[in-house]
């Protein structure tokens, strides 16, 4: 189903990676002569958690040049910009340095990640907004980045992978929420992993589909260590998308959080009400990959499970392969929740977004 109308909202687009080469103008000499002579800036640096070359990954009629600074813009607004009418679109580059070991490298690199964006993501359309990138290993570097680029309002949201060493409700990660609470910036949690451990609950799998599936149940684990941890509590103000996680399993978590906190509350006494009121205050999920069922009446089961209209968000996940030409929706959905996941809940969600000048020729 095609959107009915101009003006949407894209939460989660993936323009093409800068290579390292791209990325030495922004680093300091030292960094540049590090990378150059041990020849890392001949590598590649894909977040393996995104491999380019499944197909899932990039739509056969959407196979742009990869990693080439004058390709990238105009290839966004080809393929994703002017052909769905969008008012914005939230750039989410994922980039392999948030694994590296090394922190002080990893930190020059995710710099330079941040700054390119904004040279040469941000400044080319005004349609584009971006994502913060930071790597929870080192939570001190994040807020550094967070404080040094949170004033420039193009900057809608700071971004973590969903898998890492530890689950994000932990208290070593608090200072990264606390500086994403002041400046009004919402946490994307995103598919993806640090690879410091196995992907699924049982160990290391063999094949691609079963991390692929595993992520859901990633976000699973992330959404009851945030309730658990009392993230919520403490971070009052904060709102967490979670971004490629599908959807489906989200009614069904909420219904065991419920069940499960009457049974065990004295252990968490700050979570003061039923969890399922709070997550759905608090959580966004972006609407592609979307898992749900084709059936319309059972489209619209799932959607009354939700018990909230605002948790889903209007997302593409350009360039990945989930739906054919301009068909993003499901089908099933009323007008009225369209105008919701399209335009009012990614409005509500990114604040900074009413700070922008509405772009010549996007209605809202």
């Amino acid at each position: 189903m095609q959107l009915p109308f101009a003006g949407a909202i894209d939460c989660d687009t993936h323009p093409a990676a800068p290579s390292i080469k791209s990325l030495l103008p922004y680093m300091t000499p030292y960094w540049r002569t590090q990378l150059v002579e041990r020849s890392l800036h001949t590598v590649n640096f894909t977040f393996t958690s995104a491999k380019p070359n499944v197909p899932l990954s990039r739509r056969a009629d959407w196979r742009a040049p990869l990693e080439e600074d004058a390709n990238i813009v105009p290839t966004l607004r080809q393929e994703l910009l002017d052909p769905f009418q969008l008012r914005f679109a939230i750039c989410n580059v994922l980039h392999g340095s948030i694994a590296l070991f090394h922190q002080d490298m990893a930190a020059a690199i995710i710099s330079a990640v941040n700054d390119w964006t904004r040279d040469h993501l941000l400044a080319s359309d005004p349609r584009l907004r971006a994502s913060i990138l930071v790597s929870p290993t080192d939570p001190a570097h994040a807020v550094s980045e967070i404080e040094r680029l949170g004033e420039d309002k193009r900057f809608v949201q700071i971004l973590l992978p969903v898998m890492g060493e530890l689950p994000l409700g932990r208290r070593i990660y608090w200072p990264i929420f606390e500086a994403a609470q002041r400046l009004q910036l919402p946490i994307c949690i995103h598919a993806g992993s640090l690879h410091r451990m196995a992907t699924t609950g049982g160990g290391w799998p063999s094949h691609f589909v079963e991390d692929y599936i595993a992520q859901s149940a990633a976000f699973e684990n992330v959404l009851v260590s945030l309730l658990a941890e009392g993230v919520f509590r403490k971070f009052d103000r904060l709102t967490f998308v979670l971004a490629e996680s599908g959807v489906s399993w989200y009614p069904a978590l909420l219904w065991r959080n419920d069940r499960m906190w009457r049974a065990t509350r004295r252990e968490v006494p700050w979570i003061e009400r039923v969890p399922h009121e709070i997550i759905n205050e608090r959580v966004r999920l972006t609407l592609q990959p979307f898992d749900g069922p084709e059936d319309a009446a059972a489209m619209k089961r799932l959607i009354d499970h939700f018990d909230s209209d605002r948790v889903i968000l209007f997302s593409t996940d350009y360039p990945h392969a989930h739906f054919d030409g301009l068909n993003a929706l499901p089908d099933g959905l009323s007008d009225a929740l369209i105008q919701r996941i399209a335009i009012d809940n990614p409005a509500e969600t990114y604040t900074r977004l009413a700070l922008a000048p509405q772009p010549a020729g996007a209605s809202a």
